[in-house]
């Protein structure tokens, strides 16, 4: 290789020693193009850079990996020729297996042979170093739209500054409306101390599986969250960003397991009680009624009065042994196909008379069609009788009561949502509501739900709830098969 004293970029040699140079520069991007820009050697790092294979790049254009109105020749001429500073360079954007890369340190030479005209060298430096970065730039691409993680990453001045597509869904935003804007602005509206994303952060406060809660949409959410600063070479705080995974479903697990738990021992206690409880409260109302009797006949109503007291509570002693029974699992359970809209419209007459004694209404909104599920029939009935009856006497006086079916094909399972419009659980509430014996009502047992939430897991579902501070949903997901089975016998 000679490059001539007049003339810098040039090099003259004959194209057997020329060819065999291309295989010189490792670690360098070259490629040789014809007067018509038309690719006739290269090297195999470029064939690695350009993610092509040699029979796909012999003879393409160079304008295939070479972004704009950039022609070889007239970049020679114009910028090479006599040897100009490279602050003059046009620049140079290329397409690369990695994505596109903006070149800052290239050359162009003009190859003189025994062609019949001369052909033209780009020889690009620095690719290693933009490998390692573009590949980083790849993953944390994917890990923003397609990972199922959580990202928020601010900088300096509380900016929201990107923001990944499961975030976006988990917290109820728009990726497009909340880019680029402050994060005080984002999270208008929610308290500081219930925001994922806190100035705290910028001042170095670090998070490691912090548990948070988040409900978006009536939907509750269990994240585990992290976070972290980032800095400069300088160790300056450039900004931080936000990592959540989302847990619900092994929280919900877990929690399933404990009430489980729970219940088998509750039950267990209850089945080698329950009879020993009834048998003297059985004698203790019979004489109680031939009291009653006795004080009615004689005139006594205070008395009689006292008895109907004792009775009414005996009656309570009764229902709560019953509720106990049913905790441990029953053993004359017979599963077979279901329809729910049916079971929901044979229902429906006792929760509308019901509704009536609290001035609510009651709204129905069936699907046109539903597959059937594997469940008891009576213990089905049973579980939307419960929650509708708590949603009524939850509202009070006034309100509505909407029943509302869902199937959801994807996940092979039928929803049905009952929402009341009355005040709302609060959140230190909402997970202690299926433990047994919790209740908020001055004569409730705590063991209506308890008793639901055991009905449903026997038969492959799930009980939610989501309050946000006004109005309660509860959902009942039932799994079913192709063919309307859902695994139970």
């Amino acid at each position: 290789m000679r490059l001539t004293n007049e003339i810098y970029y040039q090099i003259r040699m004959p194209m057997s020693a020329f060819r065999s140079i291309t295989a010189v520069f490792p670690g360098h991007f070259l490629l040789v193009v014809d007067e018509n820009d038309r690719v006739r050697l290269w090297n195999t790092f470029a064939e690695m850079v350009l993610g092509v294979s040699a029979e796909k790049i012999e003879g393409m254009p160079l304008d295939r990996w070479v972004r704009g109105d950039w022609r070889i020749r007239d970049v020679y001429d114009r910028h090479f020729r006599r040897g100009c500073p490279v602050s003059s360079q046009p620049p140079l954007m290329l397409e690369t297996a990695n994505g596109p890369y903006a070149a800052e340190r290239y050359a162009v030479f003009q190859v003189l042979t025994d062609e019949p005209s001369p052909w033209y060298m780009l020889l690009v430096h620095g690719f290693r170093e933009h490998r390692g970065r573009s590949l980083l730039y790849r993953f944390a691409d994917e890990l923003l739209r397609h990972f199922s993680l959580g990202v928020l990453l601010i900088d300096a001045q509380f900016t929201l500054v990107d923001i990944s597509d499961m975030a976006c869904r988990i917290l109820g935003l728009e990726r497009e409306k909340v880019l680029n804007r402050p994060v005080d602005e984002v999270f208008a509206g929610i308290p500081e101390e219930h925001r994922l994303v806190r100035r705290s952060m910028l001042e170095g406060v670090v998070l490691r599986n912090h548990a948070v809660s988040w409900t978006n949409d009536e939907k509750r959410y269990e994240l585990l969250l992290d976070s972290n600063l980032l800095r400069n070479e300088r160790g300056e705080i450039e900004g931080a960003y936000v990592i959540f995974k989302d847990v619900t479903n092994l929280r919900s697990l877990e929690q399933q397991i404990q009430r489980s738990d729970r219940l088998a021992m509750i039950g267990q206690i209850a089945a080698g009680t329950a009879h020993e409880i009834r048998n003297p409260l059985t004698a203790i109302k019979g004489f109680l009624q031939m009291l009653n009797r006795s004080f009615r006949e004689s005139g006594r109503d205070r008395e009689r009065e006292f008895t109907e007291i004792m009775l009414s509570e005996i009656d309570r002693i009764n229902d709560l042994v019953s509720e106990f029974l049913l905790l441990s699992k029953p053993k004359d359970v017979v599963y077979t196909k279901i329809d729910v809209q049916a079971v929901i419209r044979d229902l429906l007459p006792i929760i509308r008379n019901e509704a009536i004694l609290y001035d609510t209404v009651v709204e129905y909104r069936p699907v046109e069609a539903m597959p059937p599920v594997t469940a008891d029939r009576e213990l089905l009935k049973q579980v939307f009788l419960n929650i509708c009856k708590n949603g009524i006497e939850a509202m009070g006086r006034g309100g509505t009561l909407t029943i509302t079916e869902r199937v959801d094909a994807k996940e092979r399972l039928v929803h049905v949502d009952v929402h009341d419009t009355g005040p709302g659980i609060p959140p230190y509430l909402v997970d202690k509501i299926f433990d047994p014996f919790f209740t908020t009502k001055e004569q409730g047992t705590g063991l209506g739900l308890s008793v639901c939430q055991r009905i449903i897991h026997d038969i492959g579902g799930s009980i939610r709830v989501s309050s946000k501070g006004f109005g309660t949903t509860f959902t009942v997901s039932i799994p079913y098969d192709d063919d309307g089975q859902n695994g139970k016998g």
